[in-house]
């Protein structure tokens, strides 16, 4: 943990310093163009590389009853043996974290002075893992609307029932709380539990230090040091079309913009190489995306080359007279040779 918080005070440092000695647009320009690029390049290359691999063994999720006899009920969602029953349990999985909801945790107890393992539904992780991912997508879709003009109806809607409560001046959206409040709990999970503790790297406390670092960051300048919104567009809007704003129009927005910039663009350069990449490794996951019906459809291994096999009939006749010297049993004799049969006679 302390390796991660210590990352992420190099990468304020640099962004707050870059700001203050004139480099905005090493950090307003190359760095956001470079980071955009290195995640579209880096996402398209796992997603390749994934759909690449072969998947040697059939090894579906079974979370129901198998399709088996006609009189037994299978479970279609968590056994699907169809191609409709894994679209839904896909669906599921991936707007509902159906797998995380299933979740449970194991208390031990003892009745009448025998321990025992009891196991309790837990739906605090899928709670916040589910409140954060909606949350991040409301405020990707809020954001969207730097880059369009005029701003389509859909975002203008969304940022509205966002901030339906109307707290504050500039106004207060529920969005940002709620993810603040998600992520705290996900690293909080994963400092206090002993045993999930143990297993943490110095990777797992990063990227909930980053999201954390893009979420505080953003927050602070719409609410505390407020920038010019409307350069702020100008200047997104140059990046998208290739209109690279001067240096003018960067120096008239304040340093906690580039502070914002810079943590995105790190997560931008890290999502590809980390473990948030399970935003697409879930559709290639051969234990979510293969049906259930092993006892239907037979599995072949793509590794296995194809090969050619040397049966028990081909061994014998390369080895008949041998075996039958030897004395040892052939399923068909060996023909006799005319000198054999003349020394017979």
């Amino acid at each position: 943990m302390t390796i991660a918080l210590a990352a992420i005070l190099i990468i304020l440092a640099i962004g707050l310093g870059g700001a203050l000695i004139g480099m905005q647009y090493v950090l307003g320009v190359i760095l956001p163009l470079v980071a955009l690029l290195v995640f579209i390049i880096g996402f398209i290359w796992r997603i390749i590389d994934w759909a690449k691999s072969p998947v040697p063994f059939a090894i579906p999720t079974t979370g129901g009853q198998e399709k088996s006899l006609n009189w037994i009920k299978p479970a279609r969602l968590d056994s699907p043996t169809t191609t409709m029953g894994l679209l839904g349990r896909m669906g599921l999985e991936v707007f509902a974290f159906r797998s995380l909801f299933r979740n449970t945790h194991a208390v031990r107890t003892e009745v009448d002075g025998t321990p025992r393992i009891t196991y309790y539904s837990s739906k605090w992780l899928w709670l916040f893992a589910l409140l954060f991912h909606y949350c991040m997508l409301v405020i990707i879709v809020r954001h969207a609307r730097f880059i369009f003009d005029p701003v389509p109806l859909l975002i203008n809607v969304i940022e509205f029932g966002d901030g339906l409560l109307q707290v504050g001046t500039p106004r207060f959206f529920l969005s940002d709380a709620i993810i603040v409040g998600a992520l705290l709990f996900l690293l909080l999970r994963r400092i206090c539990t002993e045993r999930l503790r143990y297993i943490s790297l110095p990777a797992d406390y990063f990227a909930l230090f980053l999201l954390l670092s893009v979420v505080l960051s953003g927050m602070c300048m719409r609410y505390i040091e407020k920038v010019d919104i409307a350069m702020v567009k100008v200047v997104v809007m140059g990046l998208v079309t290739f209109d690279i704003p001067t240096m003018e129009q960067l120096v008239q927005i304040g340093p906690i913009f580039y502070v914002h910039v810079t943590f995105v663009s790190v997560l931008l350069i890290y999502f590809p190489c980390s473990k948030l990449m399970h935003m697409g490794g879930i559709f290639f996951s051969p234990t979510r995306n293969m049906k259930v019906n092993t006892r239907q459809v037979r599995h072949i291994n793509p590794w296995n080359p194809p090969k050619k096999f040397h049966t028990y009939a081909a061994y014998e006749d390369d080895f008949r007279v041998i075996m039958e010297e030897a004395g040892l049993p052939v399923d068909k004799a060996s023909e006799a040779t005319p000198d054999t049969d003349k020394d017979t006679a």
